[in-house]
């Protein structure tokens, strides 16, 4: 063999080594670009998965997901519950409230007034103002009233309009029967009246209940609302 036809044998096997050697990393490479794109790439959702979302554990205890009140409502710890009429809503108790314990029930009531949906709304709405209106009510209440206000505060500071006009309406009820007993909690409910002011649609049913608190807690409660809402004038004057 001579040396010419050696040199030409060994640069065709090198010629030939190489292009084993880079088609052997191009497989490579695609195979690699090929597993990381199944990984990143999402499968088509199927119709079953709307069905069966993950977030939903069909095993749980439903009570686990309720709030305090609806599930209060479920055990039927509440004896009230909403009566359907031909006209209009009511409520249908399962004895008289002025028979019914007021401890827990009435802080159980305004627990529900944050609710915003049916039926909680109603009875928790109804069911507060009609236990306060039974005729011994003041000597249940003033108790309770500790227990009561940081109910009231909760729905006043939430964001739904109709959650606050409860909370507000509520407030005026308790303070109707319990007199100068809301004074001592009045400032810690104050700043959410003061913060809604600002809103045209809320501007006069605020304004009408803080005077029917001036009304119902005396001198002591105009001191007291005079000192974190300013702009308030006194019905007597």
């Amino acid at each position: 063999m001579t040396v010419g036809s050696y040199v030409k044998r060994m640069s065709l096997s090198s010629s030939r080594e190489k292009s084993k050697i880079e088609a052997q990393r191009k497989k490579t490479s695609e195979s690699a670009t090929s597993n990381l794109t199944t990984a990143t790439v999402k499968p088509y959702p199927r119709p079953s998965d709307r069905l069966n979302p993950k977030t939903i554990n069909p095993f749980s205890d439903p009570l686990c997901q309720q709030s305090v009140f609806a599930a209060a409502y479920a055990k039927r710890e509440i004896p009230c519950r909403l009566f359907h009429g031909s006209v209009s809503h009511r409520l249908q108790w399962d004895q008289p409230p002025e028979t019914v314990c007021f401890d827990p029930l009435l802080t159980i009531l305004a627990e529900g007034l944050r609710e915003t949906r049916h039926p909680y709304t109603f009875v928790a709405k109804e069911g507060f103002k009609e236990l306060l209106e039974v005729e011994d009510a003041a000597d249940k209440a003033i108790p309770l009233v500790p227990k009561v206000i940081p109910k009231l505060k909760a729905a006043l500071a939430h964001s739904d309009a109709e959650v606050f006009e409860r909370g507000l309406h509520a407030l005026v009820q308790l303070s109707s029967v319990v007199g100068p007993a809301v004074n001592g909690h009045l400032k810690h409910l104050l700043t959410s009246l003061s913060k809604r002011l600002m809103d045209k649609k809320l501007k006069q049913l605020i304004t009408d209940a803080l005077q029917r608190l001036e009304q119902h807690g005396g001198k002591e409660s105009l001191v007291i609302i005079k000192s974190k809402i300013p702009t308030y004038c006194s019905i007597y004057t």
